[in-house]
């Protein structure tokens, strides 16, 4: 009996940390493009309604741990992209283009490809760009109301000092507990679960500075990592049928405010690790529990999103810059790994995380074109001291279906160790 539960228990946990520790930050973003309170609640009940279906059919169709969620570093860029020309509906049209590209990734292994190609470091610096505003938000937090954040601060160090997975959603709880003994409540705050549609448009300046890097970062920064978690735990994932799944449900999400749908990165090694069960061959149950458990949470969206409402938006923000940390980390790391890309990198990075708009398009994108012009400047200038030198690109597996008929995408293996495969 223990056995079968223990799959079970981690996928619960599994639902459990991967909304409490973000989402926040999906609240952040589609208020930041445009969204109203009721939108930005539709918003979080679609992406987690959405992540959880797809959960559900890739496990019961692959019989691996594919863990599904929404693209929380996308939901950064939301942040820092802000308001883009056409509102709102603007930026849902920008979502459904979204989904479309990373459909068409799955479909065509060119574009796939082609993002791959994106140089590591320079990927690696627009994530971090994207990241750093709003990972600043704890110290602003401490500054401005030091007696709601300052609890919150503690107890995220404490528990990422002891019990690291517990320590997002324990920040979390200390401060609904602050907010709950500051504020009398709310007197007409509707928490029941809302579905809101909003029609889409198209603006150039909204798919250029908002679609695109959306796009680039949700592969670059989600399905990417996620195939390499699940490669260092001996899976092959079939990376084609994600792509295409998950890309189906961001494009059928977006009217209803899901901004990107993706394979889990940080909570992937809760579902395909041996505490979700010794046998491999099981795993897969925990990641079908996650589905169907973050899906319920969904029906939560309304009132996590009045909540936020009764808090002080920086306290708000304080929260989701603690949950970016790690990955804000992990991004620098990356970025500056490569001595004779570093500069570029840097401006990457500055031109990314300075919130500039030209020609309406945000930072991210500009932040990207800048780092490439810069690697290609740095490496004319200096090809006596720098030999050219192939630019490495993520470990994107290719997408092709393998010879033989096998149905299933193959994933050279991350890790030393033998890749189970595909079934």
């Amino acid at each position: 009996m223990a056995g079968r539960l223990q799959p079970v228990l981690a996928g619960v946990v599994t639902a459990l940390v991967g909304f409490a520790s973000s989402f926040t930050v999906v609240l952040a973003g589609l208020r930041a493009v445009g969204a109203d309170p009721r939108q930005a609640a539709s918003g979080l009940l679609a992406l987690c309604v959405a992540s959880g279906c797809c959960a559900v059919w890739l496990g019961l169709r692959h019989r691996l741990p594919l863990a599904i969620a929404w693209s929380t570093p996308g939901a950064a860029l939301l942040v820092a992209t802000g308001p883009v020309p056409g509102g709102w509906p603007a930026a849902v049209g920008a979502f459904l283009l979204t989904g479309l590209l990373i459909v068409a990734a799955g479909l065509v292994p060119a574009l796939g490809r082609a993002v791959a190609a994106i140089p590591a470091s320079i990927a690696s610096a627009m994530l971090a760009g994207v990241l750093l505003p709003l990972c600043t938000a704890p110290v602003r937090a401490l500054v401005e109301v030091p007696r709601l954040a300052g609890p919150v601060v503690l107890v995220w160090v404490l528990l990422h000092r002891f019990a690291r997975r517990w320590a997002v959603p324990g920040a979390l709880a200390v401060a609904v507990v602050a907010i709950a003994l500051t504020t009398s409540g709310p007197a007409r705050l509707d928490v029941t679960p809302v579905v809101a549609l909003t029609a889409p448009a198209w603006t150039l300046p909204a798919v250029v500075g908002l679609a695109l890097p959306l796009f680039l970062v949700t592969m670059a920064a989600q399905n990417v990592p996620g195939v390499a978690v699940l490669a260092g735990y001996g899976y092959r994932a079939p990376l084609g049928s994600a792509l295409r799944v998950t890309g189906l449900a961001t494009a059928l999400g977006a009217p209803v405010g899901g901004h990107a749908v993706n394979l889990a990165a940080i909570t992937a090694a809760l579902a395909a690790g041996p505490d979700a069960h010794p046998d491999p061959d099981r795993r897969w149950i925990a990641s079908v529990t996650a589905g169907v458990g973050l899906a319920l949470l969904g029906l939560g969206a309304g009132a996590a999103t009045a909540l936020v409402l009764l808090s002080p938006p920086v306290l708000v923000e304080a929260v989701a810059g603690l949950a970016l940390l790690g990955a804000l980390a992990g991004a620098v790391t990356a970025a500056v790994a490569r001595p004779e890309a570093r500069e570029a990198a840097v401006v990457t990075l500055v031109v990314t995380a300075s919130g500039v708009s030209l020609l309406g398009v945000g930072g991210a994108f500009w932040g990207l074109v800048a780092g490439c012009l810069m690697l290609l400047l740095f490496r004319r200038r200096r090809p006596a001291e720098t030999p050219p030198v192939a630019l490495p690109s993520p470990a994107a597996p290719p997408l092709e279906e393998p010879a033989g008929g096998a149905g299933r995408e193959a994933v050279p293996p991350l890790s030393a160790r033998p890749a189970r495969p595909a079934r």
